[in-house]
């Protein structure tokens, strides 16, 4: 069971997420084996995660959507090593992040992530942890650009990757929620420190300590994520900024987001001595770069900075 808490989806115009106590009718004995059936086998710890790649970008997606793709201690392993596989392969450019099925991702495993590591002892917590903020932070330092595909659920710990992505585009349907207070605990996992870094400390209060969900249109005017479609177009306006970003010179796209996460914990002083040092770092792996992109605009004139990229492909720059 994910963090979610409900095995459908939430009644209409319901806000709150909780666990129902009303006893429902016994499911037939036919209809029991068909809902077996199609939960299927247990998934392998290779088949939590799937991906492709295609033109560039590495489409990379929790794949438990019998479980609303919530993360377990499989899919967290899985997840740092396709991570380990995409990150300097010299066809991927931008990786996004989605979820199969009707979920984004509905948080942790409640079942394997908390009581069965919990039932093993401190030291298979503390291995839990370490597999699942690893791939968070891991992501969140990225060689690549990131962008969350956010097209239903994300919940409690699902947070965590979706700060880590470099951006978010959801679906206006999606549903956004900290539902770790309707169970007894408070939003760990970085997930207080997402939305205090995100969102204004009412807002960040208020989902906080009601657990109510907001939806996609919600999340963007809030700035959860940066921006809200209809599910129809998500897909869409994903690769059209995953393709504005390859065109972007690749060194230069993580000098800047590295720095965008740096200095926002940095004084104005310390910040101006960093963002120096990072761009003499960028420079050491591509120096040309940079020098094509001022000659494409001051003698060949084929580009304006303020409204397009010069052409990288006349260049060749490390990755």
């Amino acid at each position: 069971m994910s963090e979610v808490g409900l095995p459908g989806k939430p009644r209409a115009g319901t806000k709150e997420i909780f666990l129902s106590t009303k006893k429902t009718p016994a499911r037939p004995a036919a209809t029991e084996k068909a809902v077996s059936r199609a939960a299927g086998p247990e998934r392998t710890e290779k088949d939590t995660i799937s991906y492709r790649v295609k033109g560039g970008i590495a489409w990379v997606s929790f794949n438990r959507p019998e479980k609303r793709n919530a993360m377990s201690p499989k899919l967290n392993r899985r997840m740092l090593e396709v991570l380990d596989e995409l990150e300097h392969r010299a066809d991927v450019g931008v990786l996004v992040l989605k979820g199969e099925g009707d979920a984004w991702t509905a948080g942790m495993d409640l079942k394997e992530y908390f009581r069965e590591t919990e039932s093993q002892g401190l030291g298979s917590v503390r291995k839990a942890q370490r597999e699942s903020y690893g791939w968070w932070r891991r992501l969140r330092w990225y060689q690549k650009t990131t962008i969350a595909m956010v097209n239903g659920w994300c919940f409690g710990g699902g947070f965590g990757p979706l700060y880590a992505c470099d951006l978010a585009i959801c679906a206006d349907e999606a549903k956004f929620g900290l539902s770790e207070i309707n169970w007894g605990i408070l939003p760990g996992g970085g997930a207080t420190k997402v939305i205090t870094d995100l969102l204004s400390m009412r807002d960040a209060m208020y989902y906080s300590l009601t657990g109510e969900m907001m939806d996609g249109q919600t999340a963007a005017r809030l700035r959860l994520v940066n921006e809200s479609v209809p599910a129809a177009k998500l897909e869409a306006r994903v690769t059209e900024l995953a393709q504005t970003l390859l065109k972007k010179n690749w060194v230069t796209l993580k000098a800047a987001k590295d720095a965008v996460r740096r200095v926002k914990e940095m004084t104005y002083d310390n910040a101006e001595d960093y963002l120096v040092r990072a761009q003499e770092a960028a420079n050491y792996f591509d120096d040309n770069g940079r020098k094509e992109g001022i000659r494409q605009f001051i003698d060949d004139k084929t580009f304006k900075p303020g409204l397009g990229t010069y052409d990288k492909t006349r260049t060749r720059a490390k990755v």
